[in-house]
């Protein structure tokens, strides 16, 4: 397998698709596919035209994606277009289609980057993102997912803690981008809610609510991001932060913790705050340390890193830091904020620019860039 052959193949076919009709996102993700399917075939029966051969492979992958989009639009025009059963209940599967791509043949992993791509409607960067993977990785990982389930019966639904997975990665998407994702996923846990009786469904909703109640106010007139610390918390919408409150008291007071409702905990604390000077950083601390015991999650210890450095100092931030992987997502923009914090300038200006060369998304990159500024114009005056 000539993977350097592949690398410069790429570009040339999302070209090709790319004049036949296909949008860029689009043939982008046929292409992937068609690298996977290269990667599976090629190496007992290589292609004698390469090209010819991704570029018919990856058309194939594109129109079946198309088709499988039109299938899904015209479904839900179907649906928009019945007339309203009386008093009876909007009709609406998506929630269903979520439980039966949650196939019991299907590690719970493939199962969730197969529903988000199938059903939630991100992209194969996107899912790869949520899950700090390389693309590829990802791409390899759905395509596998495709073919177990191809001829499988979707007749048994899936676990609801990979429903719940989904649904968190859906939110976490649209929140740091689109509005009507993130409102989605709010609406779909609320179905869930209102069907099944469990705690971590309850923690999830107020884990939503609470974020959301956020949104207006997490960037400025001019679409820059306004850090937490610095937000006009007059914007936060306090029916939002009430509900979600209400709803997380109920689920904790049964006593069944689980992830989603130590990270309402923590959001419900900052909610509580009046100013970022009275948030309670040793409790939020202390539900990072429950976070940590039961995900072990490293975004989750990177997160208690910066409220250790709240609340004990920022010595002790980057003590904590000190144990975690360098290459985690946005960990140098912690370390740039922690060494600040510190005292020591020209450690985080620097830091602070290596972080916005990484960041992955434009507000982000941009807010890191400025800090770096900040700090620079700072030492040279």
């Amino acid at each position: 397998m000539d993977e350097a052959l592949l690398r410069t193949l790429t570009p040339t076919v999302i070209g090709v698709l790319g004049r036949r009709g296909a949008d860029f996102a689009a043939a982008e993700d046929a292409v992937q596919d068609a690298l996977v399917e290269a990667v599976r075939v090629w190496p007992d029966d290589p292609p004698r035209d390469p090209k010819g051969w991704l570029v018919t492979v990856a058309w194939r992958k594109f129109l079946d994606a198309t088709r499988a989009d039109a299938s899904r639009r015209q479904r839900e025009e179907r649906v928009e277009a019945e007339p309203e059963p009386g008093q009876g209940e909007e009709a609406d599967d998506t929630l269903q289609l979520y439980f039966l791509c949650a196939h019991p043949s299907l590690t719970p992993a493939s199962a969730v980057a197969l529903t988000l791509r199938a059903v939630g409607g991100l992209t194969t960067r996107q899912i790869a993102r949520a899950y700090l993977v390389p693309e590829a990785t990802m791409a390899q990982r759905i395509s596998r997912a495709k073919r177990t389930v191809t001829g499988a019966r979707f007749t048994q639904a899936g676990d609801v803690g990979t429903v719940l997975r989904v649904l968190y990665l859906v939110f976490n998407e649209g929140y740091s981008g689109d509005v009507d994702l993130a409102a989605e996923a709010i609406r779909l846990t609320r179905q869930l809610a209102a069907k099944i009786d469990h705690d971590e469904v309850a923690g999830l909703l107020a884990l939503m609510l609470l974020h959301h109640a956020r949104r207006p106010a997490r960037t400025d007139a001019e679409g820059r991001l306004v850090p937490l610390a610095e937000q006009d918390r007059s914007r936060w919408d306090t029916r939002l932060i009430a509900e979600g409150v209400d709803v997380l008291q109920a689920a904790l007071a049964r006593d069944r913790l689980g992830e989603f409702q130590a990270q309402a905990a923590i959001a419900a604390l900052h909610a509580d705050a009046q100013t970022a000077a009275e948030t309670d950083w040793v409790q939020i601390v202390e539900w990072y340390d429950e976070l940590v015991r039961l995900t072990d999650s490293p975004v989750a210890r990177l997160n208690r890193a910066v409220a250790v450095g709240e609340a004990d100092g920022p010595r002790a931030g980057l003590a904590a830091l000190a144990d975690l992987d360098p290459a985690l997502p946005r960990y140098t923009a912690v370390a740039a904020y922690l060494r600040e914090r510190d005292g020591d300038a020209a450690t985080a200006a620097r830091l602070y620019a290596e972080a916005a060369r990484a960041a992955p998304s434009l507000p982000e990159r941009d807010h890191l860039t400025r800090q770096a500024a900040r700090l620079n114009a700072r030492l040279r005056g």
